[in-house]
């Protein structure tokens, strides 16, 4: 500033102050990551560019005649440097810092993986780092307004970590994504198929390894195409029935209203090509605030009203329908019980927390589940597509029977010489059912063992009366009485044959209620 006029000083200010670069670093890192002028960082001078002269002027007149000299000395040395104070504006040194910590701060790159015609490729990750807004905020005004500024703002950047994936990974995720294209039950669209791909995992490895981070590297592969297009499925989406089943619905209304339920949450559910159906995530919790009411089912083997009774005919009357289909079945166990609407070894029973009834759909094309309840039937279908003809036929066969007995009970409430059936009886049956896959021209093309079930025989129980008149005779001697049969023994000859079905639904756990 010196040899000039006050004016002139002023214009060199006004020139020179707002252009004063601010120098952003990296701990340990000596060269700068940024530099900025303080004005567009958003800082000014205090004051106009004249009265900032008037001040050093002032300045540089302080003081006595030595103060004065070694003023001057320190001049001739290489010049008495004045900090000129700057002020902020709060908002633009904001967006200041809010722009310079985004350029300044570097965006982690996760693994990933895109399939081409001939290869795989693969994206090296690449971990990041973050520059807090606050903090840089902060930094600059220390460098800038601080007591001892230096236009030196240092700032610590935090690390981002980048999300990575092995090779064995990306190859396990490759080799399975083959998929044919499917139906999206939510919007009724086509969803696109997708390819799989098989390649050499050491020549990936040793091309990742020495590739830098961030990269992409093009392994060579064996594509694997899916078996259905989307454009293949648009002609061919649920245009046949794989299988159905149809039920009588008996029993009270509330039984009849739980079947109606279930098979409501059942009907219309889609799974694509490799999807798994449970029954109980679909049907959900059997509860009266679900709208389940109190129907007949087996706990422990004995009839009771619980919520929810009735709920394992749409299950068993699906999983007939999915044999019917040949479908694959993941989980079914057999009632306790041999249940009056379904063939022997046909059934699936279902409880909350207890047996599910699960099936996979392993065709190559979307299928649907229609489960309608009409004029006191239950039907239920497998919709999808059929392009070989190809039907199934479900056979069964009882290895071996169990056949209940009669147990007679005194009964001191009933009226002496009446009887009344207290526990209704099951025959017990060990059941062997074949899957039979034919041609669409009649042949047998296999015959497989499906399941065996077993059923467990229920005795019957029948009270018989004890209780006796309170008044006295007036007849003469009494007449002479008939033994009884003592509570718990059996009587005998009482074995008898029942009919094939019985009434009412068994149980697989006999500790949580089913239908």
């Amino acid at each position: 500033m010196g040899r000039l006029t006050q004016q002139q000083a002023a214009d060199a200010l006004k020139k020179k102050l707002p252009n004063v670069e601010v120098r952003i670093y990296f701990p340990d890192q000596k060269a700068p990551v940024a530099v900025r002028t303080v004005s567009s960082l958003g800082f000014s001078q205090k004051g106009d560019y004249t009265a900032i002269v008037r001040w050093l002027y002032e300045e540089n007149r302080r003081g006595s005649f030595f103060t004065a000299g070694w003023r001057y000395l320190r001049a001739a040395a290489g010049g008495d440097e004045k900090f000129v104070p700057y002020t902020e504006n709060k908002d633009d040194v904001n967006h200041a810092a809010e722009i310079l910590a985004k350029k300044l701060s570097v965006k982690s790159v996760d693994s990933s993986y895109a399939l081409k015609d001939s290869s795989v490729e693969i994206v090296k990750s690449k971990d990041g780092y973050r520059i807090d807004q606050k903090e840089l905020k902060q930094a600059l005004e220390k460098a800038v307004t601080g007591s001892g500024a230096d236009f030196r703002a240092t700032v610590t950047p935090s690390e981002v970590r980048a999300k990575t994936m092995t090779v064995d990974e990306i190859y396990s995720k490759v080799a399975a994504e083959a998929k044919n294209a499917g139906y999206n039950a939510a919007t009724g669209a086509i969803t696109p198929e997708q390819m799989g791909a098989k390649f050499d995992k050491s020549e990936a490895r040793e091309k990742l390894d020495g590739a830098k981070a961030g990269t992409v590297v093009s392994i060579p592969a064996t594509i694997v195409q899916p078996k259905v297009t989307a454009q293949q499925l648009r002609g061919v989406l649920f245009r046949n029935v794989l299988g159905s089943s149809r039920t009588h619905v008996g029993g009270s209304g509330a039984r009849i209203g739980n079947v109606r339920l279930a098979a409501a949450k059942v009907n219309g559910f889609v799974l694509n090509s490799g999807d798994t159906f449970s029954y109980n995530e679909c049907v959900g919790r059997r509860t009266a605030a679900g709208g389940f009411q109190e129907a007949p089912a087996y706990v422990e083997g004995n009839t009771v009203n619980e919520v929810g009774g009735g709920v394992c005919q749409p299950s068993s009357t699906l999983y007939l329908a999915c044999l019917n289909a040949n479908l694959q079945i993941v989980q079914r166990a057999a009632h306790r019980y041999v249940p009056a609407y379904m063939p022997k070894g046909m059934d699936a029973t279902v409880s909350w927390g207890g047996p599910d009834y699960k099936f996979k759909n392993n065709t190559d094309y979307p299928i649907r589940i229609s489960a309608i309840y009409s004029g006191g039937y239950l039907t239920m279908k497998i919709i999808g597509t059929n392009l070989s003809g190809n039907y199934v036929k479900m056979t069964n066969k009882v290895l071996s029977t169990t056949p209940f007995t009669v147990v007679k009970q005194n009964d001191p409430t009933l009226k002496a010489g009446t009887q009344q059936v207290k526990v209704t009886p099951y025959t017990g049956y060990r059941v062997v059912t074949y899957r039979n896959v034919y041609s669409a021209s009649g042949a047998l093309i296999s015959s497989r063992q499906e399941a065996i079930s077993d059923y467990k025989s229920r005795n019957k129980l029948i009270l018989v009366g004890t209780k006796t008149s309170s008044k006295p005779s007036t007849g003469g001697t009494p007449k002479p009485g008939g033994t009884t049969t003592p509570p718990g023994t059996t009587t005998p000859g009482g074995t008898v044959t029942p009919p094939d079905t019985a009434t009412g639904d068994g149980t697989g756990t006999g500790t949580v209620p089913e239908a």
